[in-house]
């Protein structure tokens, strides 16, 4: 698998993607939330939209880092790193490609000094919880926030300098 970030010609299948992913969590194909899971090019200009490929090249995951400065950040403090949006395509569910990407990020993080890291989830995405415990995040409950009515995120933190 190779993790790079992501190119123009690369945008409709990351979108595709992430919305198969997200596909159980979202109320059907008339859930506004689908527009935003599909724009991309906004996440590749405002963000660091990276994908894991697969060795023939398919695109096979795709996670969004929010370095500061970026209107995609959502609960991150100063110093903090922040990512969302980590999908992987159902057919390659149990593979591994949802915790290389979220090692990636948090290497990103690591690197660009920011040692704390903060996500949220829904409270369902029971898979991507366990992910994220093995990774060393825990609950942050204190800054559960609900985006619009009928949409509560739980929030993990991982500090890393004790994991």
């Amino acid at each position: 698998m190779r993790i790079r970030l992501a190119e123009d010609a690369d945008l409709k299948v990351i979108a595709d993607v992430t919305v198969a992913a997200y596909s159980d969590f979202t109320l059907g194909p008339d859930d506004p939330y689908i527009s935003h899971l599909r724009d991309t090019a906004a996440r590749a200009s405002q963000a660091e939209l990276w994908v894991a490929e697969d060795a023939d090249g398919t695109i096979v995951g795709t996670v969004t880092r929010c370095p500061p400065g970026s209107p995609w950040r959502e609960i991150s403090e100063p110093g903090e790193g922040e990512f969302r949006m980590l999908a992987v395509a159902p057919e390659v569910r149990g593979r591994g490609v949802g915790e290389t990407l979220a090692r990636h990020v948090l290497a990103l993080c690591a690197g660009a000094g920011e040692d704390v890291v903060v996500m949220s989830s829904l409270n369902e995405m029971s898979a991507a919880h366990r992910i994220y415990e093995r990774l060393g995040f825990r609950r942050l409950p204190e800054r559960d926030w609900s985006p619009q009515e009928g949409v509560d995120l739980i929030t993990f933190i991982r500090d890393g300098r004790s994991a």
